[in-house]
């Protein structure tokens, strides 16, 4: 309505207006439809831009992921790629550079433990790791030969089981055990046939003072043990065979001293007793130099290149001399090779050898007896046995005939004057010459005695 000007309020007339709005509805709905478009489109980019940016941050840790797991597994070639400068690429150089430690570090232990290893292999002495249990957890090879044992049985078992100490010793009491250990285990069957062991044991201490286990260290000392026990056998034989002849001398000194010598009839027995015992005194103390000369080395050989044939003859034609000076009689029949052996020794030291053995199948012979003595050539051997007919050698004496002041009858070999050193002597010089000595016995019927020296036949033409 239009009203009139003059404020009385009366309409004057009207205004009509007609539009088409469809138009209009038409534009608005396409604004719409713009705006929903470049929202969509709006969200689809930041869906993308955000997903790049997720991606750029989690490639990264996933690949420090993947790293952390191929160093777990011991795995240290690849590398961690770095994407510029940011807090990421950062930790990515870090992560790199502590793998590279890693790697250092593992390298230094792989190659300390190779170490130790080719030093536990090669050691001349057992030894032995435990927990702080006292299960086994480490055993060298040379551990596992002296306890006769597998790794596989070794390994968690307790170190007090293993050494057969668990009747005695507690895993306490073995650290409280200032001194060394001996341990004695049987290498066979037979009791006499020991093996000796020294164990020495030590705590493994942490920095913090945690004892984290035990280390045991094991030395086969049996043969300085039997070293020591022969040596207290040997002085102790020594101390009596030298005891019984001057026990003898200073008692007829002391009959002669009494006025013995005044008697013309019992004067010259006492002094021949006399000068008979110092003799066996002095040939025993002869027989001992020669053996210690022997034993470190000092004696030296003469060798000479001998027709062992002849030598042994030269020998045996002396015994068969012997015959009218003895009240024992006795036959010698030899045995000999047509050829002729020619060999490279000692002719005075195998002489006494000889002699030594000849000597004690004389001793042991009956009277009338025959000695047999064969000399024979095997391969790269010369071989010279002599047979008696004597009372023979019980077997569990065959092995100890040729040990120092061994006598299998004691009173009988002390009667008929013998050192006990013929054979241990004889022993030593077959040794010098690369050469053995053995014996062969039956009980009752006689012995058989051996000795071998090394052989090589010379041309027919050595001397042209």
């Amino acid at each position: 309505p239009i009203q009139s000007p003059t404020g009385d309020s009366a309409v004057i007339g009207a205004l009509y207006v007609k539009s088409d709005i469809e138009q209009k509805y038409t534009e608005i709905s396409n604004t719409a439809l713009i705006f929903f478009t470049a929202s969509m489109i709006a969200g689809l980019i930041s869906i993308v831009v955000a997903l790049l940016v997720a991606r750029s941050i989690t490639k990264p840790i996933k690949e420090m992921q993947k790293q952390a797991v191929r160093i777990a597994q011991g795995d240290y070639s690849e590398k961690v790629e770095v994407h510029g400068h940011d807090e990421l690429s950062q930790l990515a150089e870090t992560f790199n550079k502590l793998s590279d430690r890693i790697e250092d570090a593992q390298d230094t232990m792989e190659a300390e433990r190779n170490r130790l290893d080719s030093v536990l292999t090669h050691m001349t002495d057992g030894v032995i790791a435990t927990d702080r249990r006292g299960k086994v957890i480490t055993i060298n090879e040379m551990a596992l030969s002296l306890l006769d044992v597998t790794s596989e049985s070794a390994i968690g078992q307790s170190i007090l089981t293993l050494l057969e100490l668990d009747e005695e010793y507690t895993l306490r009491k073995l650290l409280e055990t200032p001194e060394e250990i001996l341990i004695n285990r049987s290498k066979s069957e037979a009791d006499e046939d020991r093996m000796t062991l020294r164990s020495d044991f030590a705590m493994i201490r942490r920095e913090s003072g945690f004892i984290s286990g035990l280390v045991v260290v094991l030395h086969d000392v049996t043969e300085q043990e039997k070293t020591a026990e022969e040596r207290r056998h040997f002085v102790s034989n020594v101390s009596h065979e030298l005891r019984t002849p001057l026990t003898s001398v200073r008692s007829y000194l002391e009959a002669l001293e009494e006025g013995a010598w005044q008697d013309k009839k019992i004067a010259p027995d006492f002094i021949r007793v006399t000068l008979g015992e110092t003799d066996r005194m002095i040939r025993m103390i002869n027989d001992l130099l020669n053996l210690s000369r022997m034993d470190s080395g000092a004696q030296q050989m003469d060798l000479e290149l001998v027709n062992f044939n002849e030598l042994v003859d030269y020998i045996l034609d002396r015994f068969d001399m012997m015959v009218t000076s003895q009240e024992k009689k006795y036959r010698i029949i030899r045995e000999f090779t047509e050829r002729d052996l020619w060999v490279e020794i000692d002719t005075d030291k195998i002489m006494q050898v000889i002699d030594n053995i000849m000597n004690n199948a004389i001793k042991y012979s009956p009277d009338g007896g025959k000695i047999e003595v064969h000399l024979m050539e095997t391969h790269n051997n010369i071989v010279l046995g002599i047979s008696d007919e004597g009372l023979g050698i019980p077997k569990k004496d065959l092995e100890k005939v040729f040990e120092r002041f061994y006598r299998v009858d004691k009173a009988r070999a002390r009667k008929q004057g013998g050192t006990g050193l013929g054979l241990a002597i004889s022993k030593e010089v077959m040794k010098a010459h690369q050469g053995q000595i053995w014996v062969e016995s039956v009980e009752g019927k006689g012995s058989t005695f051996y000795i071998s020296l090394p052989y090589e036949p010379y041309e027919e033409d050595i001397w042209e």
